[in-house]
């Protein structure tokens, strides 16, 4: 009556073995570590670069736990944070600029569970500290760099088809394009409205001049805006990655701001540094024809922008290039003057864009602007002494070999769609961190023994195989987390001490409606039987209930809410398993084998 076949003893057994294999490397905590990346391309983190490494650290009696491999990257373990944090600066230095040397956390677990893919749960910001930004898009912008890029394409656009036009600029946020004859702006029209489909043509005349107005449509400007803070989503992840940070948490919260919360940061000066940084890079003319005294307005349809020499220098509005047509971006070094440098190659189209408007422009200046927290700087204003092809370019200008790295990075990891600026900071320390873990795993074991008590001296054996059932869903509950890499915060471990009171709930109702069978004057065996069977709709029907709570939480929750979401979701299957089938199998063996049963312990 009271015994399970052999298949399912097995398959509890199993589940129990991997529950443990997979909660292990939790135990074994994190040492500081050393990350070494490839900048460029062409490079690759090889047996050869391993090798290096290692030889480096070996020649300045650096002697680190482990080297290894970890796909694109070289990691390199240490003992404690003085030896990692002169690891980092030796490398650097020997390695020079083609390899990023970042700051980094590694399990200590060992080497045979990490074949077996059993990795420590990652841990949120507010247990293992950190950094957290929150960064504001600033959508106008965004609309802003669209039609002014619409502008120089519908300028392109007449060009090609030969369609004579006299001239396209804006005004806001709509675009006028000017032709001297209704002929020109009908074909025109027919061209614009034919190749750029997210505007709204408009034809007019004034002052004797045809014009045709055109204006963004209100699904294109939503899809505009939505495309800035994606672009924006990718270029900050290309950044983090470049910081070798590990599980960063990147995403999206409303219409136009972006989380950013990196754990485990220990160089977070320098996070701040590359994340608060907007740079974007513009190609744009110099405006030669104005001159204006200082304090006047810049004239129509030109900024005015101060340069690294503290000049003030006045450029067209119109932007030639963007950063996005970036491909690769290096620090190097000037050959002509020494200095440092950027060297840029442009995609396809950047690079004919470039070789265009060098070949127009020859004797004239271009200013290379970049942006950064919305404020523009030009870095070089050239003369173009010939056309330039090949789609190389060089930024330089008064920057050491610092700023060269950082903007090569900056621009290398992507341009950002739209200008961004850090609204909100918080760190959190790893003491604080420290203590946070301290305190919810002190909670968790305060109340699992507080529960462990109460059920061993109310239902006696009954009550201890429950703790024990206990044990094994707490164990199967971090298993799953840790398979899954779920990121554990402190609403994670609050989740974690509900699912065990939770938990108990269960093997209370199978244990007093075990009870009440003996109560009715059924025998042992029978009681047990009809016990569990029993308590089982009961069972389903109350967790049922939480789990559509906690998918509810999941769906509409964000943050701290959706990890708490995941961490009761998962609780609540691991305990429908611990109660019910480890309890019954562990009754099973206890008293299953018993053919005269006179009496159980269960208080």
């Amino acid at each position: 009556m009271n015994r399970y076949p052999l298949w399912q003893y097995l398959l509890i057994l199993a589940a129990f073995l991997a529950g443990l294999i997979y909660t292990l490397p939790n135990f074994y905590g994190e040492s500081p570590a050393v990350q070494v990346s490839p900048l460029r391309a062409s490079l690759k983190a090889d047996a050869a670069l391993l090798e290096r490494a290692g030889s480096i650290l070996k020649a300045a009696n650096l002697s680190p736990e482990m080297v290894a491999l970890d796909g694109n990257s070289v990691k390199a373990r240490f003992t404690d944070t003085d030896n990692q944090l002169k690891a980092k600066d030796v490398l650097a230095g020997q390695l020079g600029e083609d390899y990023m040397v970042a700051l980094n956390l590694l399990s200590r677990s060992p080497q045979w569970l990490t074949n077996l893919h059993a990795l420590p749960m990652y841990l949120g910001l507010d247990l293992r500290g950190g950094v957290h930004f929150l960064l504001q898009v600033d959508m106008k912008a965004a609309l802003g760099k669209a039609l002014e890029a619409a502008t120089g394409d519908i300028r392109s656009a007449l060009r090609d088809q030969k369609i004579a036009y006299s001239g396209v600029s804006r005004d806001g946020n709509i675009l006028l394009v000017k032709f001297r004859d209704a002929e020109a702006r009908g074909k025109g029209e027919a061209e614009i409205k034919q190749r750029f489909t997210d505007f709204a043509l408009n034809a007019k005349e004034a002052g004797g001049e045809f014009l045709l107005q055109a204006t963004l449509k209100p699904e294109a400007e939503r899809r505009i805006q939505d495309s800035a803070v994606q672009q924006n989503l990718l270029t900050l992840r290309n950044r983090v990655n470049e910081l070798g940070v590990a599980e960063p948490v990147i995403q999206q919260q409303g219409v136009d701001r972006v989380v950013v919360q990196l754990p485990g940061v220990q160089d977070t000066a320098r996070a701040k540094d590359i994340l608060g940084r907007t740079a974007t890079l513009e190609v744009r003319m110099v405006d030669e024809e104005h001159q204006i005294s200082p304090g006047a307005a810049a004239p129509f349809g030109t900024e005015m922008f101060k340069t690294r020499e503290g000049n003030m220098l006045l450029v067209k509005k119109q932007v030639i290039l963007t950063g996005e047509r970036i491909n690769d971006a290096q620090p190097g070094f000037d050959n002509r003057s020494n200095e440092a440098a950027v060297h840029i190659n442009l995609d396809g189209v950047g690079a004919r864009k470039f070789k265009e408007a060098t070949r127009e422009n020859v004797g004239k200046r271009m200013a290379i602007v970049l942006f950064e927290k919305g404020r523009g700087e030009i870095v070089t204003a050239p003369v173009i002494r010939e056309e330039i092809g090949g789609g190389r370019v060089q930024i330089s200008g008064q920057m050491n070999t610092v700023e060269a790295q950082d903007t090569a990075l900056l621009l290398r990891a992507g341009a950002l769609a739209a200008p961004m600026e850090i609204i909100e900071e918080r760190t959190v320390g790893p003491s604080l961190g420290a203590d946070n873990i301290k305190r919810g795993f002190d909670s968790t074991k305060i109340g699992f023994l507080m529960v462990a008590a109460f059920m061993i001296t109310y239902y006696l054996m009954f009550g201890t195989i429950s703790v024990l059932a206990l044990g094994v869903n707490l164990l199967l509950l971090v298993a799953l987390l840790s398979m899954l890499q779920a990121t554990l915060t402190l609403p994670g471990m609050a989740g974690i001490a509900l699912t065990l009171g939770m938990a108990i709930d269960a093997n209370v109702l199978i244990n007093e409606r075990v009870r009440e069978e003996l109560r009715n004057g059924v025998t042992p065996q029978a009681a047990i039987h009809a016990g569990y069977d029993r308590a089982f709709s009961t069972i389903i029907d109350s967790n049922v209930t939480t789990l559509i709570a906690g998918i509810a939480l999941f769906m509409f929750g964000s943050g701290p809410i959706k990890g708490f979401a995941v961490v009761l979701c998962l609780g609540i299957l691991t305990s429908m398993f611990s109660a019910v089938l480890v309890s019954r199998a562990m009754v099973n063996l206890i008293y299953g084998r018993k053919t005269r049963l006179v009496k159980v312990a269960i208080g």
